[in-house]
């Protein structure tokens, strides 16, 4: 087998490939869409979505608004480590948006409510977010309730019974939360100097934080006998029972990590100081949802993950720049939908490379 041979056969090479491949695609589409609506800008906008920050000829404008990419980046990575996790051990985490939203909710009661410090704050985001992930690995492992019910279900619970706890930390003038930067600054997350490196004042070490978790959960998943029982366990459930390993619990901590690491991306997001919460809003934000299209964009793969997230932040925070006399602000997101639509191929494009590639090589064989 030649060296290009090997390259086409490699896993990583070919999530990537298949990964750029569903980008171009989407991207394309939605330049045709943007044809359809204004063909005289259309070139104009799907610039403007695709450079982002780089709009800005100003350097540090363009610094700032890359830092604000990042931060918002680092939440949507965290959310995307959440399904990714709990999908390498065979269970779908619907519920990530949810986790997402009771982790706010905790970090930020605590921040405004008994003025704790960040680590406080951040770690009580987590807790609860692990807990109501927990109740769906409990659900799933003992009554075998399918976690996709329960996590939707869950999500709802979770906003509805989150504005009601803030409300009681809203801003008197305004239907947000009190702002933290004002209010209770120990809260925030430290910058240690990136706020000046980036020209950005709610650049904090959620940053740095988020992509450490990356590793760390590559690391768990790939190195460790702890997640090798894991992803057992999702395989064959029975088979893991068989062979000694506790496949109700490994279920239930599955989902607990899974929502520890969606509550970890709340905290790293509100504890900027970047947004309030609005106590009176009606839908789940959509972090949480956004997360299961970078795990899958990244090949499912924390370290393709980290750059997966990235980019679908950097196109959706792109459609900002749109002319807005021509195209709406939400192009970006119709674009985002295109692309995660096609990740869904990312494994058929897989296959068929494969296939591709055996019969290129049976041919071979017989001449």
């Amino acid at each position: 087998m030649d060296k290009k041979q090997k390259l086409l056969r490699n896993n990583a090479f070919q999530t990537v490939l298949a990964s750029l491949i569903c980008i171009a695609i989407g991207l394309l589409i939605g330049y045709i869409v943007l044809l359809i609506i204004n063909p005289a800008g259309a070139g104009k906008a799907i610039v403007a979505i695709m450079k982002n920050f780089f709009y800005y000829p100003n350097a540090a404008a363009a610094t700032k608004y890359f830092g604000t990419t990042l931060i918002k980046a680092s939440a949507l990575l965290m959310c995307a480590l959440s399904v990714l996790f709990a999908y390498k051990a065979g269970l779908f985490n619907i519920g990530a948006a949810g986790q997402y939203v009771v982790g706010a909710g905790g970090c930020l009661y605590m921040a405004l409510k008994f003025e704790m410090p960040w680590y406080v704050c951040l770690l009580a985001g987590v807790i609860v977010a692990a807990i109501v992930g927990g109740i769906s690995g409990a659900l799933k492992a003992y009554l075998n309730v399918n976690e996709v019910i329960s996590c939707i279900m869950l999500n709802w619970i979770s906003l509805y019974g989150v504005n009601m706890l803030l409300t009681t930390v809203k801003d008197t003038s305004t239907p947000y939360t009190k702002l933290l930067f004002n209010f209770n600054q120990k809260a925030m997350l430290p910058k240690l100097g990136l706020d000046q490196l980036f020209h950005n004042k709610y650049m904090t070490i959620g940053v740095p934080l988020a992509i450490l978790m990356a590793i760390l959960v590559w690391v768990l998943l790939s190195k460790t006998k702890f997640g090798y029982e894991l992803k057992a366990t999702g395989s064959n459930k029975q088979a893991a029972k068989y062979c000694g390993m506790k496949e109700k619990r490994n279920i239930i901590v599955t989902m607990m990590i899974a929502g520890g690491l969606a509550g970890f991306g709340a905290g790293v997001f509100y504890l900027s100081g970047i947004e309030q919460w609005m106590v009176q809003q009606t839908s789940v934000p959509a972090m949480g949802f956004n997360g299961i299209a970078a795990a899958f964009l990244g090949g499912l793969h924390p370290i393709g993950t980290l750059f997966a997230s990235y980019f679908i932040q950097h196109i959706t925070s792109g459609g900002t720049y749109v002319d807005t006399t021509l195209y709406c602000t939400q192009i970006s997101d119709l674009i985002s939908a295109f692309i995660i639509y096609l990740c869904a191929f990312v494994f058929f494009f897989k296959r068929w490379l494969n296939r591709y590639l055996d019969k290129k090589e049976e041919k071979g064989g017989t001449r």
